[in-house]
This record gives C-alpha cells, structure tokens and sequence, in this order.
C-alpha cells in the first residue's frame, strides 16, 4: 500500500485541529509584541482615510482588505492591544493550512494531506508571515487564491468561474501575491482544450489591475534604491535562490541549503512527471511559483538575490511547493518499516521548522522590547519643549514616526499602545529620547 492509497479516518478533524492548535502556539509567542514599521504608516494615516485612501497601494501592493481590516480594528480595540490584529491574521494562516490540506488530500490521500498541513502551521522560514499581524495582506491573498484553486479543482458548473473570478479578485485586493494566483487560474484553464473559453471570466480582473496600477498604483511602485535594467541581468539568481529557499524552508533550513534543496526538488519533479505527466493543476502551480521569483525579482533583486529567501516570500514558496511534491509523495510506500520511518522523518522536519519559529519569534521579542522603550519616550516628551516637529525615534524600528505630532494624534484618537509600568530598557529609551530632542535645545 502507498501513502496516496491509505486512509485516515476524520483526517479533515485532524487537519482543522492541528492548524488551530498551531495557531494558538504562535499567537502565545506572539502575546507581547506590538505594532510594527509598515502598520505605522496604516496608524498614522487612518485619521484621515476617505474612500480613496483605501483604494491607495501600500508600496506596489493593492491593499483594500487591508486598509479595511485595519479600519475596523482600530475603530473597535484601537492600539491598547496587538492580539486582535496577531489573531486576525493567523486565522487566515489557519485557513492556508487546511486549504493545503484540501487541495492535497484531494490528489494524494489523506497521509500526504496531513503531512503537507503539519509543513506548513508551524513553517518557520515563513516567519514573517506568521509573527507580524501586517502580513495579513499576504495571507490573506493566500487564502483567497488556495481557495480559487480549490474550485477549480471541482468537477466544472455554471457558478465555477464566477466563484473562480470573484475568490481572484478578493486575493488580489489583499496584496499582488493574489496576481500569481490569477496566472494559476488563468493555467489550469487554458491546459484544458475544452475549458479555455473559461479565460473570458478572467480577463476583466487583468483589466481592472490595469487600470488600478496606470490610476493610483504607480504611487506605491517608489522603493530605494530603485529597480533598474541590471534586475533582468539578476533576475535567474534571484529566482534560483528563491525557489531553492521556498523548498529548504520545508524542513526549516536556510541559506546555501536552498541550491541543493533546488537541484533535489526538481529530480523529484522530473522523476514524477517522467512516470505520470503533469496535468492542468500542477503545470499552474509551477507557473504560479516561476512567475511569483520572477515578478519579485524584477523589482526587488536590487537588494541583493538573497532577499528573495525573505520570510514574507518563503511562505508563498513553500505552499506551491507543497501542492507540487504531493503528488511525488503519494507514490511512497506505506508499510513495514516504511510507515514509521516517514513518521519520524515528517516529525524532525516539523520539529526542526518549529524551533526556527520559536528562534525568530524569540528575536522579535528582543526587538519589541526596544520599540516599548520608544513608545515610552514618545509618552515621556510629549509637551516638552524641547521635542523636534521632526524627530524619528527610531529609524531602524518606527521610521515611520517620524513627525511626533502625528503619533500623539494618533494615540489619542485610538489609545496609547505604550506598555504601563517602569522603563525595563534603560539605555533604548535614553536613546529614543535623544533621538527626540531638537537639535541644540539642551
């Protein structure tokens, strides 16, 4: 018997309630952060949002949902605590899981359904999206494009492209991951003769982004330094190193793991499609996965090829990687020895992710723990005289607060997210304030 023929009763149970138990762990790790960098820009502007704003890029990114969520939260529990924003996004990280699950189990079984979600809830490569509440605009389109493909994995009706287009559109509104899954859906239809007349349903979606990007979307597009031609010269190592990091950070491994992880996914790939062509969900995949490096790296790869391994994009990675290596699996066997060696070997993959997690979340406490130094000197100076109009308290971790006046309208309209008690980081706050003195004044 092979793990794509074996059977798991209430696997769907197991599946929800790995990803909830998952979740709650993070958000445990997660009780004592606090807002931070890009969800300032959201805080310090929501005062005067109007329709328009919300239409707004966040740097190249559409960012509707966002800008909706973000409203909505900051009107009902404001700033006096980050867990609303922390638990919103890791529901969507919850979905992810079990979308996975669905679209895995669907073509492998229930052994490599569970094995691809137990990858993924505590993936701790993708740590960015699982430790900052902000990227709920990534995983959010993530949801909402796993979703799509789940439709579309289904036997075809009168309301399949409809849903298709409108589950698009939504992951779209999120952020421009959901545009790799518009180029999943707009593949899985095209490979199949007898559905291509299908992509009528997704052409008003390129239209619309079109139009988007020519209005207002260019605004967000300014990144420093700039993307130049020397992208496209960059652009191979970029996307080499990308996808050998999205496939390393599997088993939580990094850096120069990912070549090797590369070379040895696309063995697997070849070997599997060699034995069984790839059909219309597999070929979307791996368009989705190219063109996502490849987009990226085209405005990003100034910053160097190993940026493409960044948290944010390894998390995007490893899911189409995931979808793409259950079909490999399933051919496993699952019997004698074999059963509790692929166990164990699942277990030190999970095991060795999850310490990771635990690494960078540790990191990012350190980190919290300097912005409330900040926060506290912003609440200590305020009146002061000697306060700059102009003042960064902290350019490596709020270089968005930089014009005080704007925080302490903030703050006041939706509560002080400055921890209460005593200053524990004497010398971070010695040096926010000195960061918020006008120059000369003492």
């Amino acid at each position: 018997m092979s793990t794509g023929e074996a059977r798991i009763r209430w696997a769907r149970l197991y599946a929800v309630a790995g990803a909830a138990v998952g979740c709650l762990g993070i958000l445990l790790l997660a009780r004592g952060f606090n807002f931070y960098f890009d969800e300032w820009d959201f805080i310090l502007g929501a005062p005067d949002w109007s329709w328009v704003s919300f239409l707004q890029p966040h740097n190249e990114h559409p960012a509707m949902i966002p800008h909706a969520v973000y409203a909505v939260l900051l009107n009902t529990v404001g700033l006096r605590t980050y867990l609303p924003y922390m638990a919103v996004a890791l529901v969507l990280h919850g979905v992810n899981v079990v979308l996975v699950f669905e679209l895995v189990r669907r073509r492998s079984g229930d052994v490599v359904g569970l094995g691809a979600a137990a990858l993924l809830v505590l993936l701790g490569a993708g740590w960015e999206n699982l430790l900052w509440a902000f990227q709920l605009m990534f995983l959010g389109s993530v949801a909402f494009g796993l979703l799509a493909l789940v439709v579309l994995e289904r036997p075809r009706t009168a309301a399949t492209m409809p849903a298709v287009t409108a589950l698009v559109l939504l992951s779209i509104m999120c952020s421009g991951i959901g545009l790799f899954f518009l180029v999943a859906a707009a593949v899985h239809v095209a490979v199949v003769r007898e559905r291509r007349r299908d992509l009528v349903w997704l052409a008003p979606i390129a239209v619309a982004v079109l139009i988007w990007y020519v209005a207002l979307g260019r605004t967000g597009t300014q990144v420093n330094p700039p993307a130049g031609p020397l992208n496209i010269l960059r652009l191979p190592g970029y996307v080499a190193w990308g996808v050998g990091a999205s496939i390393a950070g599997l088993v939580g491994l990094g850096g120069w793991w990912g070549p090797p992880a590369l070379v040895l996914g696309a063995a697997v790939l070849a070997w599997t499609w060699w034995r069984r062509p790839p059909d219309a969900s597999a070929l979307s995949v791996v368009a989705a996965l190219i063109s996502f490096y490849a987009v990226t790296g085209l405005s990003r790869a100034q910053f160097g090829y190993e940026q493409s391994a960044s948290g944010r994009y390894v998390y995007e990675g490893s899911i189409f990687w995931l979808l793409l290596l259950g079909d490999a699996a399933r051919a496993l066997p699952w019997r004698g020895t074999w059963r509790p060696a692929l166990v164990a070997c699942l277990f030190l993959a999970c095991f060795n992710s999850g310490a990771l997690l635990f690494e960078y979340a540790a990191g990012k406490t350190v980190q919290m723990q300097r912005e409330a130094a900040d926060l506290q000197a912003l609440n200590a100076v305020r009146g002061d005289p000697c306060l700059g109009p102009d003042a960064a308290v902290d350019p490596l971790v709020m270089p968005q607060v930089a014009r005080p006046a704007l925080y302490y309208r903030a703050v006041d309209r939706y509560g002080n997210p400055a921890p209460a008690g005593p200053v524990t980081d004497l010398a971070d706050y010695g040096r926010a304030r000195t960061n918020l003195d006008r120059a000369g004044c003492r």
